[in-house]
Parts: structure tokens; C-alpha cells; sequence
């Protein structure tokens, strides 16, 4: 059998990405809206999917669709041996030392909620504090909050420069010996900021704090090495990996999870049950109460299987060059402004137009095919800082070509031109 990986091989050539054959394996990509061909620039929400993974999905509904791990018949084990063949492809994507420290969820959020309700809700007390950052997502907010309130732990926030950079002077100065966890983006949803995370997992262990790292905005951009990061929690989310949606990934250090409760019950995650008491299984099948989404971690590991098939260095270095050239053009448009000028930065460009709303701007850039982000993207306080209601974000992933920025540029000034 042909594997994803085998048939990608020669879409990448050593560091040079050949965009129009991987564009040829996106059916989505391949459409019109309103006339005019699609020019896809949400990708930060939501990549689309090639078709090896939905191949993927595709074979597992119509061949080997059973529950996982509790049937004997071939079906179960074939879907058994699937699920647990993708939970080693995230293992060696992250070069995580075991399969035990790879838990599927559904996606991010769940990540850190989970931390937080299993390890947060056993360790922290009151006068404990969590340390997040100004530029986070509310998924590595709103938890950290809300587990706050639960224990009495209080909430600390490190501030963001003009630029969109993290104050590093101020990070050092907030972390201390009531330090327990530092929850921060590996890479800003709204700025596209690259936070300098091994650094600051390094100065976090100094005062021997944990970290948990939110990468969903790195895995589909960054080689990310979580032995090298040395960090003790990381997630990221399927659906921004060219994978399905409903299915992401909660590492962590295997010490850690083998003590940390189970945050939900149900079948699959037990050892024994009576009604006197229940014990569970080891990590992860701890963690993973219920029947989980198997096909959506199938699909994840041909995601995997695609990008690792093309190669970070030639996937960031074509990204680079599309952030580079829409940066330059869209600068030079009068009366835009870019929010987030890090020089350290995924391909995620967010601006304002002076005297147009941002809902303004996605409408009419919509209207010539061009779909980007509008609003506050789950980013409020990045929204206060910089004193704007929303942003129109333009996100750009391995698909993307140069003349999809000039579409982008061409839509820009259709909508300045709209509302004088």
C-alpha cells in the first residue's frame, strides 16, 4: 500500500515547496465563492484538509469503523491498531519520550482543561499563582480563571510591548516562589507573535514552576521538539494541522500524568468498578473516558504523515515568504495598520483600516473571494491592549500563493475604495 507520506514525497524538493502540487490535493481550495475563485486565508481558525486525510476517514468509516481496545473481532482490532499507530505518529512528531505521554482529546481547550481540572485542581492552593500572558487565546485564560476561583490561586499577566513581543523584563519579575504554572501560546492567535518558550520553560523550572504550552498555532508552522523545549504540558488542535476537527493533543511528562486524577469518568479508562469503589488504568487511557474520536485521531496521523512527507524547513520557509510580501504591500496602503510587528512571527498579518470596521473589510474581501478573520478572534484582551474593537486577520499556511496575497492587497484597497 502506497502510504500518504510515499505519495507526498515529491511535492517537496530539499527546501522548496511546489505549491500547485500540494494545492492539487485540497478539493476545497478549489472552488468559487461569489464568482470569483477562492482565496482561503483563514488558516489560523482552520486549515482545510487534503485528501489523503479524508481518504483516511473515508477507509476507516467504510472498512474498519468499531470501538477501540474492548473487542476481540478483526474490525476492533484493526481500528485498535489504527488509533494507537496515530497516537505513536504524535509521539515521534513531538519527539515525546513515550506513546503513555500522548492523550487524545478533542481538541486545545480540552487540553487545558484538563491540566487544569486534574493537575491544577490537586496541587494549587490559596496564594499559589498561575502566570499567563497578555496575548493569550481565552482557552489559556478563561480555565486558568476559572480554576482560580476554585482554589484561591491567584492570576498573574505578563504584559506585550507595542510590538507585540512579550515583556521579558516583566516576566522575570512576575515569576517567584508562589509560581506554579506559566500557561502561555507557543505563537499569538491574534499577533502571530513566536514567543521565545524555551527561554521562558527554563526560567519558569528556576523557581520550580511548571509549564503548560498552548501550541495550537506552532505544530502546522514550527518543528516543535517538546524533549528540547523541556516543556511539562503541551496541546495543540487536529483541525489546524490539515487534520479533522474534534481531535487534538494533550503532551505531558509522564511523571506528571501518572499522577494526576482522571478529571472524567467513564467506561474505558477503568481497571475495575464496584460500588464501593473504582480503580483506573494507566496514562493516557486514563484520560481518555468514553469511546474517543477514533477517527478523527486516524485522521490526525495522516495530517501528520502529509506535513512531516513536505518538511518544516520547506513549509516555514514558503510561509515566510508570503508573510514578507503581504507585510511589505499591505504597508504600504494609506491608513492601515498592522497589530503585532514582532520579528519573530508566523504568517498571521492583522490590521486595521482607519474609518472601515473590520466586519467592513472581511465583507467586501469576501465578496472578491477572499476569506480572512474578523473580530476579536477569541483575543480580547490583545483587542484592549491595542485599543482596536476587532481586527481583519489574514493567516497564511502551505497552500497559499504568492498571488493569493495579491488578491488579498487588491481586496484591501476594494474596500477603502468602498467606504471612501
Amino acid at each position: 500500500m502506497t502510504t500518504a507520506a510515499g505519495r507526498m514525497h515529491s511535492a517537496a524538493r530539499a527546501d522548496v515547496l511546489d505549491v500547485e502540487r500540494v494545492r492539487a490535493d485540497f478539493p476545497a481550495l478549489h472552488q468559487t465563492v461569489h464568482g470569483q475563485p477562492l482565496v482561503y486565508l483563514d488558516n489560523a481558525a482552520t486549515t482545510q484538509k487534503p485528501r489523503q486525510v479524508i481518504e483516511a476517514l473515508d477507509r476507516y468509516y467504510r472498512s474498519d469503523n468499531a470501538n477501540v481496545h474492548r473487542g476481540v473481532h478483526a474490525l476492533s482490532e484493526r481500528a485498535t491498531a489504527a488509533y494507537e499507530a496515530a497516537r505513536e505518529k504524535v509521539r515521534e512528531f513531538l519527539n515525546a519520550q513515550s506513546a503513555q505521554e500522548i492523550v487524545f482529546v478533542r481538541g486545545t481547550t480540552e487540553a487545558i482543561n484538563l491540566v487544569a481540572q486534574s493537575w491544577g485542581r490537586t496541587n494549587l492552593r490559596p496564594d499559589d499563582e498561575v502566570v499567563i500572558t497578555e496575548t493569550e487565546h481565552h482557552s489559556n485564560i478563561v480555565p486558568w480563571q476559572m480554576l482560580c476561583g476554585q482554589t484561591g490561586a491567584q492570576l498573574r499577566v505578563v504584559p506585550v510591548e507595542d510590538n507585540g513581543v512579550l515583556s521579558a523584563e516583566r516576566y522575570a519579575q512576575i515569576l517567584g516562589r508562589r509560581t506554579r504554572l506559566v500557561a502561555v501560546a507557543h505563537c499569538s492567535n491574534a499577533l502571530g507573535t513566536i514567543n521565545p518558550v524555551k527561554r521562558m520553560i527554563s526560567q519558569a523550572h528556576e523557581v520550580g514552576a511548571l509549564v503548560m504550552v498552548d501550541g495550537a498555532q506552532a505544530v502546522a508552522h514550527l518543528s516543535v521538539d517538546v524533549r528540547d523545549l523541556d516543556c511539562d504540558f503541551y496541546a495543540f488542535s487536529g483541525h489546524k494541522l490539515y487534520g479533522p476537527t474534534g481531535i487534538g493533543v494533550l503532551y505531558a511528562k509522564r511523571a506528571l500524568l501518572q499522577e494526576m486524577p482522571p478529571y472524567q469518568g467513564g467506561g474505558e479508562m477503568v481497571k475495575h468498578v464496584s460500588f464501593d469503589r473504582t480503580s483506573y488504568l494507566d496514562p493516557p487511557l486514563r484520560f481518555e473516558a468514553g469511546t474517543p474520536d477514533i477517527a478523527g485521531a486516524i485522521g490526525l496521523g495522516a495530517a501528520i504523515d502529509y506535513v512531516d512527507a513536505l518538511g518544516s524547513e520547506a513549509i516555514g520557509r514558503h510561509e515566510r515568504e508570503l508573510l514578507m510580501q503581504a507585510t511589505a504591500a499591505i504597508s504600504r496602503i494609506p491608513g492601515l495598520r498592522i497589530i503585532g510587528t514582532a520579528p519573530e512571527k508566523t504568517g498571521i498579518l492583522s490590521f486595521v483600516l482607519d474609518g472601515v470596521h473590520a466586519h467592513d473589510v472581511g465583507t467586501i474581501l469576501d465578496m472578491q473571494g477572499v476569506a480572512v478573520r474578523v473580530g476579536h478572534h477569541c483575543a480580547m484582551p490583545v483587542m484592549q491592549r491595542y485599543g482596536v474593537p476587532a481586527t481583519a486577520r489574514a493567516s497564511f499556511a502551505l497552500y497559499n500563493t504568492r498571488e493569493e496575497v495579491d488578491a488579498l492587497v487588491a481586496g484591501i484597497y476594494r474596500a477603502k475604495e468602498v467606504f471612501g
